[in-house]
């Protein structure tokens, strides 16, 4: 990323990482957190009274500290002295007013994350405002024009993964539309105590430096008798060709990260008191730096009423998935028994946990952990299904998520037909070196696939495959994904075998419609890249220093924003200052994220309606994919001009 601007810089990192043994010998215990305490009592806001004006004027403070974990201290970066910091409250229709001091010796922020307000007042160093530098006040004021869950975090260096984030609550002016006796944040985050500079050098070392769970001899037998000799050698040679491995689910995993809920970790077991059938609000934030979670509460159904802090139509469900940066809010009634709240790692690497109970000091069982999950070639973009004939695709013959496909998995197929898909890669790969990348966010409505059809349009759900070529790729992508499709109806991997409902993003649909329906009139098609040998990220093949001007938005237009994922891991997207509707099938109430997942191999779509001028940041919410080039900034211009 630029150096000047938002990088996070060997020098910086190891400066943080020598300030670790001192904030541990130095620096005050800190209490793991401060508004969700140990008996239970339902979230309050800190001691911050509205004023007869109208402005809730909030006082916050960053600090270094001491932060127990398991029996070892640590050096975290905290608001107020706790990590996460203290809960914000702040209500719909007012003016906001929040004292931010610094109290480090380099510069920080916040992000108000999802929230819609000037761009000076965002908190992005280099983007939208300066910083704030070490010993000084700065003062966030801005009109709040919205409701519902979410968070503030640091957008300066590693700070985020040192534990500078807390949760954000704006409560409506129009009660909600949902009943609840109870209320609880369920912040989800990771922690190490390895700092962010030697975390990054190890996986520069080696991409898969944290990964443990690869795959053994004993599996390879196993799939010899389950899929015979042919396809179990012809799939170990692909992927060792492509030098990636079908177990690499996290880059940073479960071996370094002490997964917390609320601050604590799974042996001190956060509990939320109720009282036996009380509706109880749990609204989960997902804060970890680099991990997805898939939460479930065995015994117990959820009913989902919130996502990224926006109303939905309820949706009853047993499980879901959230990335970084996402929030989800829902409701149940539990009866007069414990109940775990299980989030593990979607490697399946670790797990923090929770409890709910009628009382204090009752738990409940630990379910059953489940089995480490694999890529497939069809999360590598090698669907080969409708490459038979061109005229099958433009009749949309691609299977439905979920469906095992040809070039899918290895099972049932012979050397013969691997060796055909790995060839048509490779001839993609051998054109990519000699082409340059040409979408740097520009209008993308007349590229072309290699089947001769427009690129441009919405990735609904079931949405055949569309193949294509190199065009789009600069030379930091090491893989391309031959085949893109929907797969907005698809829980994600790991998921296989599962009972119960597991929520999809077609499950979403806006309570009310929105307020812009226009037709989408530009499209601009934008890829997720990187390559894990060298640990680089990107969008279109290029770092954020290499990337050397804006994504052009015109004020004032609806556009479409079209998500292509090369590689093959999930990343949480995230646009500041503006929403994304979510293109999944519901039309008028297609609903509203600041974070979007993108699954591998999958091409998502959002309309936006670009109505906030100024700079504004666009990026992997995998911090570590962020400060190493998956970053971007979009401007949108003061007045309605002709693109460049």
């Amino acid at each position: 990323m630029d150096t000047q601007t938002r990088s996070i810089t060997r020098r910086r990192l190891l400066q943080n990482a020598t300030l670790l043994g001192a904030w541990a010998a130095l620096g005050r215990l800190a209490p793991a957190y401060a508004w969700a305490d140990a008996a239970g009592a339902a979230i309050q806001s800190r001691p911050i009274p509205l004023g007869q004006s109208g402005v809730n004027v909030i006082d916050l403070s960053i600090d270094s500290l001491a932060f127990p974990v398991d029996g070892r201290v640590g050096g975290a970066i905290a608001m107020n002295g706790t990590v996460p910091g203290p809960l914000v409250r702040l209500r719909e229709g007012q003016e906001a007013v929040l004292r931010v001091t610094n109290h480090l010796k380099e510069i920080s922020s916040i992000h108000w994350h999802g929230l819609i307000l000037p761009p000076g007042m965002d908190g992005v160093p280099g983007v939208s405002f300066a910083g704030i530098k070490p010993g000084e006040t700065f003062t966030y004021r801005f009109p709040v024009r919205q409701s519902g869950t979410y968070w503030a975090h640091s957008h300066s260096g590693g700070q985020e993964l040192l534990g500078l984030y807390f949760p954000l609550l704006i409560d409506p002016i129009e009660p909600d539309p949902f009943a609840y006796e109870r209320d609880y944040v369920v912040m989800l985050s990771d922690w190490s105590f390895e700092s962010p500079a030697a975390i990054i050098a190890n996986l520069k070392r080696r991409g898969g430096y944290y990964n443990f769970q690869r795959r053994t001899t004993a599996d390879f037998f196993q799939d010899v008798q389950r899929n015979g000799w042919p396809a179990t050698l012809a799939e170990r040679w692909r992927w060792s060709k492509m030098r990636m491995d079908p177990t690499d689910f996290a880059d940073v995993t479960g071996y370094t990260y002490t997964y917390l809920m609320n601050g604590l970790t799974p042996d001190a077991n956060w509990t939320g008191i109720f009282r036996p059938g009380e509706r109880v609000r749990l609204r989960f934030i997902a804060a970890g730096a680099m991990t997805y979670f898939d939460v479930r509460i065995p015994g117990l159904g959820m009913t989902l009423v919130q996502a990224d802090g926006q109303n939905v139509s309820p949706v009853a469900i047993d499980e879901f998935r959230i990335g970084p940066g996402e929030t989800y809010d829902v409701i149940v009634q539990p009866e007069d028994r414990a109940y775990t709240v299980f989030a593990e790692s979607l490697d399946r690497s670790g797990y923090t946990r929770g409890t709910l109970a009628p009382r204090q000091g009752m738990t409940a069982a630990i379910p059953p952990r489940r089995s480490r999950p694999l890529r497939t070639m069809r999360d590598m973009g090698m669907d080969m299904s409708g490459m038979e004939s061109m005229s099958g695709m433009e009749k949309g013959a691609a299977a439905k998520p979920g469906e095992t496909m040809p070039g899918m998995d290895t099972a049932g197929h012979n050397a013969h037909d691997l060796g055909v898909m790995e060839k048509t890669r490779d001839q993609i790969l051998d054109r990519r070196e000699a082409v340059q990348g040409v979408s740097q966010g520009h209008d993308m409505s007349t590229m072309k696939t290699a089947a001769g059809g427009a690129l441009a349009g919405p990735a609904l759900p079931g949405s055949p495959s569309v193949m294509h070529g190199p065009d789009t790729h600069g030379p930091g992508n090491s893989s391309i994904a031959m085949s893109v499709r929907g797969r907005l109806d698809d829980p994600g991997s790991g998921f296989e075998g599962v009972e119960g409902k597991v929520l999809v993003y077609t499950d979403l649909q806006r309570l009310t419609p929105l307020p812009d329906v226009r037709e989408p009139e530009r499209e601009i098609e934008l890829h997720i890249t990187g390559n894990m040998e060298r640990y680089s990220w990107s969008f279109d093949g290029k770092k954020y220093s290499e990337a050397k001007t804006p994504i052009p938005f015109r004020y004032g237009e609806r556009l479409r924003l079209i998500l292509v994922n090369d590689t093959m891991m999930e990343h949480p997207i995230h646009l500041h200052g503006m929403w994304m509707e979510l293109e999944n099938g519901r039309g008028a109430r297609q609903p509203r994220k600041h974070t979007v997942n993108v699954k591998p191999a999958e091409r998502l779509s959002v309309a936006i309606t670009a109505d906030a001028p100024g700079r504004w940041a666009m990026h992997c919410h995998l911090l570590l994919h962020m400060e190493l080039g998956m970053f971007r900034v979009v401007e949108v211009s003061a007045s309605p001009a002709v693109p460049s």
